[in-house]
């Protein structure tokens, strides 16, 4: 019975191509079942859902469920989409000012090895404004960072 109701909201979100495609979440149908509510734990249903069902594939492939079948893959795309899956650990990384996922953010941003050091210093001394609240999105903690990054002699280049 499940299966076939994600089939039937896959039909119905068809028509509606890229216009539903959430910057955090991206597209799917845990964006058009969760679509106009906020905070921390629509997200995550919305991004749990797209991602467990595999329907994020299906509609890049089919231009559906919000997804669009052109455009090129940006960093930003990149960076808002390990962001919205690490969250947590990226969190608990800054605070501590190292850690593998703080590595790959890095990598993301293309920081060469001689800046990751003061990367994770710079992310580590500003966590209280790239993680402000206990409801930030994906795209609040990106901003924060690149905020943060260009404020840094070293790491402005980047951004």
């Amino acid at each position: 019975m499940f299966k076939k109701t994600i089939a039937a909201a896959a039909l119905v979100a068809m028509p509606f191509g890229a216009a539903l495609a959430d910057k955090d979440i991206g597209c799917g149908v845990g964006t058009i079942i969760w679509e106009g509510q906020s905070g921390v734990a629509p997200k995550v249903l919305g991004a749990t859902t797209n991602g467990t069902f595999g329907n994020q594939t299906f509609g890049i492939s089919t231009g559906s469920l919000g997804c669009s079948a052109d455009g090129a893959i940006t960093v930003d795309g990149r960076t808002s989409m390990f962001t919205s899956t690490n969250m947590d650990q990226l969190a608990a990384e800054i605070a501590a000012g190292e850690g593998e996922t703080l590595d790959t953010l890095a990598t993301l941003y293309k920081i060469e090895g001689a800046d990751r050091e003061a990367f994770a210093a710079m992310a580590q001394s500003n966590y209280g404004a790239i993680f402000s609240s206990t409801e930030v999105t994906v795209a609040d903690v990106l901003a924060g960072l690149e905020s943060a990054m260009q404020r840094h002699q070293t790491l402005a280049r980047y951004v």
